[in-house]
């Protein structure tokens, strides 16, 4: 089973910036799609991003679309968020996620294994 573990979280003001990353762990071999997830306080969590294993494919929540970018160093198995121009509605615990298969997926039900997450805290 592979480990993820979430890093980069933090306190931003409104229109900043943050770079999240994903490091994985363990038995990190064959191919695998990954993905991001967000859960605001009190709500559900939700989808943000993925991107396949070649990084040929990615898929972006309409809420963060132009504003996300989500990459991958196969090589060093991190895969990052960089989150530019953040608003408050972007306050969340994020989550990475890894695929269940190389092709990218908006399902989380396509996830096998999970971070615990980062907390990311957008001020206005």
């Amino acid at each position: 089973q592979v480990q993820l573990v979430e890093s980069g979280g933090g306190l931003v003001q409104a229109g900043g910036s943050l770079r999240l990353s994903c490091a994985a762990s363990g038995r990190t071999f064959g191919q695998y799609s990954m993905g991001w997830f967000r859960q605001p306080p009190g709500k559900e969590r939700e989808f943000v991003t993925a991107i396949s294993w070649s990084s040929t494919t990615t898929y972006y929540a309409d809420s963060v679309k132009g504003r996300f970018s989500i990459s991958r160093d196969n090589a060093k198995n991190i895969v990052y968020l960089q989150m530019n121009s953040l608003t408050p509605e972007d306050t969340a615990l994020y989550y990475c996620a890894q695929g269940r298969w190389a092709l990218a997926s908006m399902d989380d039900h396509e996830y096998t294994n999970w971070g615990q997450g980062t907390q990311v805290t957008v001020s206005s």
